[in-house]
């Protein structure tokens, strides 16, 4: 009999949470009891996990004794509280905030790029990275180790998703409104979402980056190993509820021509590449993205304005693989590497 884990999701009803369970599901990990922890207010409630319907625990009041693996995604502040509750009891925890991702003994991981850092958890966390690196990472990475990465430009366009379910509610109230010739004061964000474009996310820095946009530049030099790569990065809201993109402009170390680069894109895992130069012929969030689980790569072109740039657009769902996804490919690296 093959061997199960015990396994909690904290967080459970979250959008990142949900997605968790149903892809566990979906990729049939050895779950033998699944424990569902969210906050006291939504205790109680059911969840459908395959042909099982499980009642959500209240976290404040849940015993990890026993948990072998905790998928968190719950906000920072609960996992600063409750992962190193979980790790002491023996659960190895992957935790999809930034509370612990510029640790240094807590492993920032992407599984196709570096799960062998999964290894090293003296603490028993391991990092989920931000959704925008995630997937820009998944297909710079082959770039990287063939020619090196001297710099990274890239402006995010990023989903309302990624700021949570009030967000998307507030993009969907303010769009019906605006259509009905109707105003909806905003709320979640600082400004109208609907028919616009906020470039704020997170909160603004004494450098006049947003924290956002400084969590790609510090997690690209930890993920890749590599302090000496420069990143400028702008994130941008918009009116999209599922999948991210950015737009990415590189300089590598040596030259490499859009061919050999759309070839180390094809071959490398996670990465599905979309590169007709035909109308429609690129990724976009609603045709790709939204609820599949691949990085898509498009418009692969070399950078008219430097001999070693190439421009790429890069496109995923921030909910699949910018969070939940991997976290459940961490954890089925913890089960081959022996628990």
């Amino acid at each position: 009999m093959s061997k199960t884990y015990t396994v909690a999701i904290v967080g459970a009803t979250g959008a990142v949470g949900e997605t968790m369970l149903s892809i566990l599901a979906e990729r049939q990990f050895p779950v033998g009891t699944l424990h569902l922890l969210a906050s006291e207010r939504s205790a109680g409630a059911k969840l459908r996990y395959g042909a099982r319907e499980l009642v959500v625990q209240d976290l404040a009041t849940f015993d990890p004794a026993g948990v072998d693996i905790a998928l968190f995604s719950a906000g920072g502040s609960i996992s600063k509280a409750f992962a190193p509750k979980f790790a002491a009891a023996g659960a190895v925890v992957i935790d999809n905030s930034s509370a612990f991702r510029q640790d240094d003994d807590v492993p920032l991981v992407v599984a196709e790029v570096n799960p062998e850092a999964i290894a090293d958890r003296p603490r028993g966390i391991i990092a989920n990275p931000n959704c925008s690196t995630m997937q820009m990472l998944v297909a710079l990475a082959p770039i990287h180790r063939a020619v090196g990465i001297t710099r990274i430009n890239v402006a995010t366009y990023q989903s309302v998703s990624g700021a949570g379910r009030s967000a998307m509610e507030e993009l969907g109230r303010q769009t019906a409104a605006m259509l009905g010739f109707q105003n909806h004061a905003p709320e979640k964000f600082p400004v109208q979402i609907a028919f616009n474009l906020i470039p704020h996310i997170d909160e603004f820095m004494d450098n006049g980056y947003t924290r956002e946009e400084m969590k790609m530049v510090w997690e690209t030099r930890k993920i890749l190993g590599d302090d000496g790569i420069s990143v400028n990065p702008t994130a941008v809201r918009v009116p999209v509820f599922y999948g991210h993109s950015e737009a990415v402009h590189l300089e590598t170390r040596d030259k490499l021509s859009a061919a050999d680069a759309r070839a180390l894109l094809e071959a490398a895992p996670g990465v599905e590449v979309v590169d007709d130069r035909a109308p429609g012929g690129y990724p976009t969030p609603v045709t790709h993205a939204a609820g599949t689980d691949p990085v898509y790569v498009g418009r692969i072109r070399e950078d008219l304005s430097h001999p070693h740039g190439l421009d790429l657009w890069i496109v995923s769902d921030n909910i699949r693989k910018g969070a939940a996804l991997n976290a459940v490919q961490l954890a089925e690296l913890v089960v081959k590497a022996g628990g």
